[in-house]
């Protein structure tokens, strides 16, 4: 991080007549269009969250994750913390869950976007992938949020990256994202704040980027190592049958 900037009063601001600042909102939506126009990229991210007691004390976690891109239909996660490692592996033909400390894997066949990818794992398996808004930001489903309310807070550095600081509101939630303020914006920083849990547990995520990064088509097939073992994907009960 860096020293913070304030924003002009003016921006900072939220107008009486509303809480939903326009330009925040077309900020996001202009994010989101350059991200869906990357056609290979790598992005990491460390995050911190948080876990509440039963007594309202907040423990912190640590966690870590690399996304390798090659759109329309190619992805590999890798995600570790502590106590688990995983990895999802999509050749635009089969998608893969791999558990590398259990050495136990499941494979489904899938045929559709990265983006379709990551909501089909949510609803159907409950597996949720890190990042997974950096897909549907920048879509129609993105142009079709509502927002309680939306202003500009500011710029502040981000590692060497001055960055333009938004922060929004939704029922549930509350989120901060901080963006490359040039002709290539980047989300750097995101943090989530649960407004539905009175202990407000929060995640921190900082995004490291390599837009263009050249990945083999080979990354993305994955080969069980010697010992693993295969497993059925179990679905969520609504999706069964």
């Amino acid at each position: 991080m860096g020293w913070a900037q304030q924003g002009t009063p003016e921006r900072a601001s939220s107008s009486p007549a509303s809480n939903v600042d326009p330009d925040a909102v077309q900020a996001l939506h202009t994010m989101g269009s350059y991200l869906q126009s990357l056609q290979r990229f790598r992005v990491m991210t460390d995050l911190t969250g948080e876990r509440v007691l039963a007594d309202g004390q907040k423990l912190q976690h640590n966690a870590r994750a690399t996304l390798e891109i090659d759109r329309p239909n190619r992805l590999r996660a890798v995600m570790k913390s502590a106590r688990t490692e995983r990895e999802i592996f999509f050749n635009g033909k089969v998608a893969t869950l791999f558990s590398p400390q259990q050495k136990y894997y499941a494979s489904v066949p899938f045929e559709g976007t990265v983006g379709q990818l990551v909501e089909a794992l949510r609803a159907r398996y409950g597996v949720e992938l890190p990042l997974a808004d950096l897909f549907m930001w920048g879509t129609p489903e993105a142009r079709n949020q509502t927002f309680d309310s939306a202003m500009f807070a500011g710029q502040d550095y981000v590692g060497n990256d001055l960055c333009d600081h938004y922060a929004f509101r939704q029922p549930g939630i509350d989120w901060q994202i901080w963006i490359t303020g040039d002709d290539k914006p980047l989300p750097r920083k995101i943090v989530v704040t649960r407004t539905d849990d009175d202990a407000r547990p929060q995640s921190v995520s900082l995004l490291s980027w390599q837009p263009g990064f050249s990945v083999k088509p080979s990354t993305f097939d994955f080969r069980p190592p010697e010992g693993a073992k295969r497993i059925e994907a179990v679905k969520l009960p609504a999706n069964k049958g």
